[in-house]
């Protein structure tokens, strides 16, 4: 099994509860509004790096608000200069919303670039990819992101290696932490949890297993009332850990944080959802 390529145990069916639902009419507003900001995208990529961050910014939030999905932000602003942001994997949302954060260059699987559209708009908006299935290619993309850290880019990974549904997650994974150590830049990690109708932790955002892309983005739209929390936790300064193992459980979500009380993320078990 290649480091970067874990694999979760959630599926649709055992994973993603049934949640409060609104209007198909409504449904199939949202997802128009959503295509139309990513159509707004396409066009504006050529520009690349020369688009303002806030710009940036402010439409990934769109994106986010458009499906549906409130968010709610907590947390300190993301410091500049090369800095690695990493979070727990549970949706598609999870890109637009790190983005939000700070604008980066995602980490993304090889066979992404081979996606219609989706490659070639990746490819143009800095996506640093890597061949998961290749244990020899690793010391590779770990330079390629070291470089990239060095050069005062941010960049974004989700270093469990796979989604999860939420409820549970999986460990992060090591090889990324390398190359925040070797280019001494600090590590920003952000909280990612969904709420559903009524406030409580819920799947209805999650793309796991054998889920489709249009499956998911269609449960989302028709969700009624979820909420994203962000909770951006302090930077870990570079130097603070020797090791990447040590690095990597200290950027957790369930670590302790130093600068706030401690507040344990406990993991809440979903029942099965089966179809009707």
């Amino acid at each position: 099994m290649s480091a970067w390529l874990p694999a979760a145990p959630c599926t649709p069916d055992a994973c993603l509860a049934p949640a409060g639902s609104v209007s198909v009419p409504r449904a199939v507003l949202r997802l128009t509004a959503v295509a139309a900001l990513v159509l707004a995208g396409i066009a504006l990529s050529p520009l690349g790096g020369r688009l303002p961050a806030g710009w940036v910014r402010r439409w990934c939030r769109w994106i986010v608000r458009a499906a549906g999905v409130r968010v709610r932000r907590t947390g300190a602003a993301a410091p500049a200069g090369g800095l690695l942001l990493v979070a727990h994997h549970v949706s598609w949302l999870d890109v637009p919303l790190l983005a939000a954060v700070r604008p980066a260059r995602m980490l993304a699987k090889h066979e992404v670039r081979q996606w219609p559209v989706a490659g070639a708009l990746a490819a143009r908006g800095g996506v640093l990819f890597i061949e998961r299935d290749r244990l020899r290619a690793l010391p590779d993309t770990v330079a390629r992101i070291a470089r990239a850290l060095r050069g005062g880019a941010a960049v974004a990974a989700f270093p469990e290696g796979s989604t999860w549904c939420g409820a549970e997650h999986g460990r992060f994974h090591r090889a990324v932490f390398q190359a925040a150590l070797d280019a001494g830049v600090p590590v920003l990690p952000v909280r990612l949890r969904y709420r559903q109708d009524g406030g409580a932790p819920g799947t209805a955002a999650a793309f796991v297993g054998d889920d489709t892309l249009v499956a998911s983005l269609w449960r989302v739209a028709r969700a009624r009332g979820l909420l994203a929390e962000v909770d951006v936790r302090p930077p870990i300064p570079p130097g603070t850990h020797t090791d990447r193992r040590a690095l990597a459980a200290a950027s957790e979500p369930s670590a302790p944080d130093p600068d706030r009380p401690h507040r344990a993320l406990h993991a809440r078990s979903v029942p099965a959802a089966r179809p009707a």
